[in-house]
């Protein structure tokens, strides 16, 4: 049996033009590769899993690559990766100051890679100021991490700083759909947005929740098993909602939330996932704004024909008493009726308007 290779691994990018979403880093890093107008010692910061070792590697690679005949080579030898979670120590910094002095054998230069710098100890960082400011022509350092905020400003002062971004949904899903193509997987395009938005602007794990919903659904991957696997609360269940509260069905209002709880979902979550589904609804109204609305395809059609039957006072209302549920949920003492209580009173507001209008004056 043939050992099964992860898709954030197997499609890991090998080129600067197969990184997904970072496009002006990107561009930047090969204009000053191109101009010769790279700095020695750089600091790749942003949230996990958006690029930022891959864009290390393919830099140690690329600048390596120059004049160089074999274009498949890799120059392994002349890279050389730490991770500072697990040697954060002086000793780990001064190794690599001693390798630093010796050029490399092939290619230009020898790049050091450090991963999760911030967890570098205070003695640590302050070995490797020095080496790092006037670091020998050869070399090039590499500074990877996700909190840009625990680093020392002596080492930020000497270092490039780029700022790698989250991925953006459509990015994402565009992604996964050339993926899906290359392995034969048949997908619904709101299947693909579901996992794009689970990954919450990661690459890395949008490619781990498609590896895994591959396995649970074979090669045909619906909206509904997607969200079933990853047990999301779905679009479908606040179009449901919503249209029981523009109805004024408290009754059936107050069962279909027992069925959201009886699912296993979380009540905080319900509340602060109803108050966006009003906001989305609400830059479905303008056109100015439609395209804030990050859906599938399936589902900007019921957004828009659901934000045709509400009104903006009602949504200006929904996304206030949603929030102020949202805010007040972690000390409730009786969680379950604070979210009954506000679906109640959300079901109440257009009733209320219907009595006012009734009302003599």
């Amino acid at each position: 049996m043939e050992q099964f290779i992860v898709s954030a691994r197997k499609y890991r990018p090998q080129t600067f033009k197969d990184v997904v979403g970072q496009k002006a880093i990107t561009n930047t890093l090969l204009n000053a590769i191109e101009n010769n107008h790279l700095a020695q010692a750089l600091l790749f910061t942003g949230p996990r899993g958006v690029g930022k070792t891959t864009c290390a590697r393919i830099l140690a690679r690329k600048i390596n690559q120059e004049g160089y005949d074999d274009p498949l080579e890799d120059f392994s030898f002349n890279v050389f990766e730490l991770d500072a979670a697990s040697n954060n120590g002086v000793d780990d910094i001064r190794s690599i100051i001693d390798q630093v002095r010796i050029p490399p054998q092939t290619g230009k230069y020898k790049v050091y890679i450090i991963d999760e710098v911030h967890m570098l100890s205070q003695a640590a960082f302050n070995a490797f100021l020095k080496t790092l400011e006037e670091p020998p022509k050869h070399a090039i350092f590499i500074l990877a991490t996700t909190e840009k905020h625990k680093i020392i400003p002596t080492i930020l002062s000497r270092c490039q700083i780029f700022d790698f971004k989250r991925i953006t949904v459509n990015d994402a899903k565009e992604h996964l759909a050339e993926i899906a193509k290359e392995q034969g997987v048949a997908f619904e395009d709101d299947a693909l947005h579901v996992i794009a938005q689970k990954a919450d602007g990661a690459m890395r794990d949008a490619l781990s929740i498609f590896d895994r919903v591959v396995s649970y659904c074979g090669n045909n991957l619906t909206r509904q098993a997607v969200t079933e696997n990853l047990n999301v609360l779905d679009f479908e269940y606040y179009i449901k909602i919503t249209d029981l509260l523009l109805e004024n069905k408290i009754p059936d209002l107050l069962m279909a939330y027992n069925d959201i709880l009886a699912k296993g979902f979380d009540g905080h979550h319900f509340v602060a996932g109803l108050a966006s589904h009003f906001r989305d609804l609400m830059v479905c109204q303008n056109p100015v704004t439609l395209s804030l609305l990050e859906a599938g395809e399936h589902a900007q059609s019921l957004y828009s024909a659901q934000s045709k039957k509400a009104t903006q006072d009602f949504l200006m209302r929904g996304i206030e008493l949603a929030n102020d549920t949202d805010l007040k949920y972690k000390n409730s003492q009786n969680q379950r009726l604070l979210v009954e209580l506000c679906l109640m009173q959300l079901a109440s507001i257009t009733l209320d308007g219907e009595k006012k209008k009734l009302s003599p004056l």
